[in-house]
């Protein structure tokens, strides 16, 4: 028989993609069941698309906050990484690439740039498999300017999504020299696996020290930064490869506590943004 609880997973995996918190998505999906709990119709024909209807304009709603509040944040602000494994989400391989790509974090940025009710079309169609007409249902919309959303998001991240993404091998080999050439201070070595127009992003939240501010631009920065900061690790970090949101990444540990996630994007064969983030507050879920 269905419940509340046979969806809390796949609620939870809407909120995340769509709040780029894991914190936010919890309390999205519990917020759901108070609702459905006070607010329960007589009949419901799906389940599912009820609680689909709440969660998501709940999200909608939390957006608009999180925008506010990002206005005030302390340098360059990413999502809060979670931990996954290869079980992920679908044990359907072909489903589980796609599932891991729409929870990467540099798909997550992008999502960043989508308005409320763009992202919420563009996930509820491409990544959950909902038709227009039940996007319209769940949103309140019009089915003619959910396609519009849609098509303006899918244009959006077909401009700026990796042409020719690394293979997951590529992308490991690769991380894993990165962290190599930082840890002996291989200058030469860094910069040759590097871009030359790579970004990074450091989210410290304002609480860690040695964070960037700002984006770093370029390989020769990248570089001097990622040496520069490797003094700020304390004695006893030790860096594991773990999958983390459909990725290998590298998490620094300290005293077995997550101190920081560093992620890295690959195209033809070159890094092209590396990501890390060191808010505390973020690392809860790795």
């Amino acid at each position: 028989m269905e419940s509340f609880e046979t969806y809390r997973p796949y609620l939870f995996a809407i909120a995340y993609r769509m709040l780029g918190s894991a914190m936010d998505a919890e309390d999205i999906v519990q917020e759901t069941y108070l609702r459905y709990q006070t607010h329960q119709p007589e009949q419901v024909d799906s389940l599912k698309a009820y609680l689909t209807t709440i969660l998501t304009r709940l999200c909608m709603d939390q957006l608009q906050l999180a925008r506010r509040k990002r206005e005030q944040y302390v340098g360059p602000w990413l999502p809060e990484p979670i931990q996954t494994d290869e079980a992920a989400e679908t044990s359907d391989p072909e489903k589980r690439v796609d599932m891991e790509e729409s929870i990467s974090l540099a798909f997550l940025m992008l999502l960043e740039e989508l308005q409320p009710f763009e992202r919420a079309v563009f996930l509820l169609r491409e990544v959950f498999g909902y038709e227009f007409a039940e996007i319209a249902a769940i949103l309140a919309k019009s089915e003619a300017a959910c396609r519009r959303s849609f098509s303006r998001a899918k244009q959006h991240l077909r401009d700026h999504r990796p042409r020719f993404p690394a293979s997951r091998e590529t992308h490991q080999q690769l991380l894993t020299g990165f962290l190599r050439a930082v840890e002996v201070g291989d200058m030469a070595a860094l910069t040759g696996m590097l871009a030359e127009d790579v970004t990074l992003w450091a989210d410290g939240g304002g609480k860690v020290k040695g964070a960037a501010t700002r984006p770093v631009y370029g390989r020769d920065s990248v570089a001097r930064f990622m040496v520069g900061t490797r003094r700020f690790w304390p004695d006893d970090a030790y860096v594991e490869p773990e999958e983390v949101n459909g990725q290998i990444a590298l998490i620094v540990h300290v005293d077995g506590q997550p101190f920081t996630v560093l992620t890295v994007e690959v195209e033809q064969g070159k890094i092209r943004a590396v990501r890390i983030v060191a808010n505390p507050e973020k690392l809860t879920h790795v």
